[in-house]
This record gives structure tokens, sequence and C-alpha cells, in this order.
């Protein structure tokens, strides 16, 4: 698996691995750089450098998928080593975070550590956040095996007490101990108080001298590792992660807010919510929030390109099966579809339905709420293909379809309450829309496909 996605990383490009899709970019697995603002001072947030810390990279992908700034700006990079995310793996190449005082040409992280390293020297970036899941619970005196001064969890680290005079947010030292002050009085026990980590890299701690954070350092940018604890669940752990952000973006000056309350409950839904891919133009989409663990016979058209909705959700060839794809959400595969390659046709934007009584006209890409009743409208030289409805071939406009009436290994949900309405000009796809039977809602699901900022990344993403 590793010799594949070293491959599939460096050599090709996605639509040379998945026939007939085009690249959104060309390496799939290439970081994303997302903007949240657009004035100074610059925060850069970074997780993912090691793969196996899901608490950091699913903190930074919240915020830069369901935060906003008012004032100031946020860059986001949720998703640096985004190879060793997929493999659930510290480092497929070797450990990213002790590459960054020097690094031969051939290294296969060369390329991506060198584009970091441009983000981190921006004259616009002030401060950099470095989000890691350490091991147990730092502490300044050893207390137990899993409470000592080797272990890294529960600790905002910072590389010395302070930069030269008149750099922005130099004070790290106090930065750091602010940090601890206003996050203990949000603790979820006691176990989980914070700690201020000085490493004092510069007095000859060789291991940290490579890392991020002290290359940001020896360019003059204030920088803090933070650190929450690998005994936590990955919703606590991007709790706390989030805690320590917003009290460092408050100390920089930058406004700011979310859609969702800091609880690790909240966080929990929220990293589960508005999972979805979609192709040709949004013109089929499918919500992953509850998919089935494999979805086959998908019409998909040549010349695709994949979107996510999220930055750390990637489509792939699966390793052991290259003609069917594997839909990555972190460290996790949400699941794998078999597609059914088809041209395109584009002609048609939208189908007349009579949904619940009500006649509508639903564009392609959308899913339908249907309480009870949904009858698809006949439209001339186009065929109607409802998956899960079990009818007599051909066309299954102008019937009446409930609930009732399907086969529920249908479903894209397990549930079996979300089915696929594909339609067809000859034998080229035209579009998907779903309908997801039981919602009493009266108007299409109308989600977000993608953050409403940029995403991927090309030199420094701007």
């Amino acid at each position: 698996m590793r010799r594949f996605l070293h491959c599939l990383w460096r050599c090709l490009p996605i639509c040379a691995l998945l026939p007939g899709m085009a690249a959104a970019r060309a390496n799939p697995l290439d970081f994303s750089t997302i903007r949240l603002g657009d004035a100074t001072p610059v925060v850069l947030v970074v997780g993912g450098i090691q793969g196996d810390e899901p608490g950091g990279f699913s903190a930074a992908t919240l915020i830069a998928t369901r935060y906003s700034v008012e004032n100031g700006a946020i860059w986001v990079v949720p998703n640096l080593n985004f190879p060793s995310i997929i493999m659930r793996s510290r480092g497929i190449n070797g450990d990213m975070n002790r590459k960054f005082a020097a690094l031969d040409a051939r290294d296969p992280d060369c390329s991506t550590v060198r584009r970091i390293q441009e983000i981190i020297r921006h004259p616009w970036v002030g401060l950099v956040l470095n989000l890691h899941d350490g091991s147990g619970y730092y502490r300044e005196k050893r207390i137990s095996p899993l409470c000592n001064p080797s272990r890294w969890g529960q600790s905002v680290i910072i590389d010395q007490e302070r930069l030269e005079a008149g750099i922005f947010m130099g004070e790290l030292g106090r930065a750091a101990r602010r940090v601890t002050e206003e996050v203990n009085v949000r603790l979820i026990r006691e176990l989980d108080r914070l700690h201020v980590r000085n490493t004092n890299t510069a007095a000859g701690d060789r291991e940290m001298e490579k890392s991020l954070s002290y290359y940001a350092v020896r360019y003059g940018k204030a920088a803090f590792g933070l650190e929450a604890s690998k005994e936590f669940p990955v919703e606590l752990r991007t709790y706390y992660h989030l805690c320590m952000v917003e009290s460092l973006l408050r100390q920089a000056g930058i406004r700011f807010s979310r859609d969702f309350e800091l609880t690790p409950e909240s966080v929990r839904q929220v990293l589960q919510a508005n999972l979805g891919v979609s192709f040709a133009e949004k013109r089929i989409f499918l919500p992953l929030d509850d998919a089935r663990t494999a979805i086959g016979g998908l019409p998909l058209p040549k010349n695709s390109a994949a979107v996510t909705s999220k930055p750390i959700m990637a489509v792939l060839p699966c390793k052991r099966n290259s003609e069917t794809l594997c839909i990555h959400y972190g460290n996790r595969t949400l699941t794998r579809i078999k597609p059914d390659w088809r041209e395109m046709d584009d002609s048609l934007q939208a189908l007349r339905v009579t949904v619940d009584g009500q006649e509508k006209l639903i564009p392609f890409g959308e899913v339908l709420p249907v309480a009870e009743s949904l009858r698809i409208h006949p439209h001339s030289g186009f065929r109607i293909n409802v998956i899960g409805f079990p009818g007599k071939g051909g066309d299954d406009s102008g019937i009446t379809l409930r609930r009732k009436n399907f086969l529920k290994r249908y479903s894209v949900d397990r549930q079996g309450t979300l089915y696929r309405v594909e339609v067809y000009k000859k034998q080229r796809i035209a579009g998907i829309f779903l309908a997801r039977f039981g919602n009493t809602g009266k108007t299409a699901d109308k989600r977000p496909l993608l953050p409403s900022v940029p995403g991927p990344e090309s030199s420094l993403g701007f």
C-alpha cells in the first residue's frame, strides 16, 4: 500500500488512474491551502503533518469549513501530509516534522516541505500553529507512566520564551500560558489540564531543530505546537485543539465566528456532517453521512472531476481493485464505488416531478425530501431509471413511487431512505438527483458541496 500511494502521490495524475476522469488538480493528494479573510495579520494553521493524528487534521478541517473571519485572516492547511493521512501512518516516507532543517532533494516529501516553507515565509504570515496529537499527558514532574515529562499530550509547545523585540506575538511564553489559563477553565476532566512545554530548542534540542515550528521561529515568525492527548477520542482531541487555536486567534486580534457550539458532542456532530462527493460539475451528488459500505453501478461521465465536501476527503482507486473507487475521509474509508463509465449529455438541467402532491422542478445533483410519494414526469428523449424500484425495465417516469416500493439493498444510505433517480439520453448519462423518503421537509436539500473559499493549493494557492 505504501508503494501504491507513493506512486499515486508523485507519479500519475488522477485522470491516468480513474479512467475518463479529469483532475480537479494534477495530484489528488497534494495539500490544500484554504484562506479565510483577506487582511493581516495572517494566522497559518497546519494539520496533518503526521498522518496518524486525526485530532489535529480534524480541527484544521473544521476551521477551514465551519469558521468565518471578520478581521484579519486565517490560512488553513488541513492535510499537509495527505498520503500519510490516508494510510493512517505517522509518515509513509518518515516523519515529515523532522525535515525542516535539512532535506535531500530526492526525498519524496521534498516538494511538500518546500511549498509549506514558502507559505510560512510569506510576509503576511505572522503566527504559525502546528496541530498534533501527543501521547499521554505532559507534566513537568513524573506522576505516572502516562503523566510525565516525556509525554506530549495536552501541552502548548514553544521553542523559546520570546522572539526578538517587535516581532508580532513574539512573547511566546506569555501567549502560551494565557492559552492554558483560558482552556483550563473549559476542561472536561481535571486530568485533561494543559501545560506549557518549552523545548529550549536553540540550546541543543537536535530533534526539535528539524521541526516545522522551529523553522518558523528561525524566520522570525511566532509559532506554537498544539498537542491534544492521544488518550482521547477524536472529537475530544478536536475540541481541545479548537479551544487552543481560538485562544491564540483572540490574542492575535483575529475576529472570527463558527456555526456550531464548541462542545465535544457538537464537534462530533459536525465532523460527521456534510460528507459528500459530486461529479460532472455537481450534476451527480452523493451524500455520504450514512453511506453504505459499497455503492454499485454508479454512472459516472468520462472526463469528470470528483469534488469532495471536505479537504481531508479524497477519491482514489482502491488498492485491491483499481476499477473500484474508494472515498476516503481522513483515516477512514467512507464507501467504495463501482463506476459505470458513460458519455455525458448536458442538454437537460432539471426534471419536473410531483412530490407529495406538489409539482416541482428539481435540478440534477439535489436531494429531494419525499414524505409520501413521488412521480417523475416523462421528458421526451430521456429515460428515467429509479434505482431500487423493481419495475419492468425501460422508463420509470409517470409511476407513483412510495418507499414501500423500493428494495432497501439498493439505497445509498444504510437506513434505506435515499435512492438514486438516474436520467439518460440514449446511453449517455444526463444527471442524477436523489429521493429521500421519510423526510417531511418541503424543499430540496441545498447543502453546500464545498467550502465557500479556495481549496486546492498551487504554489501559494492565491
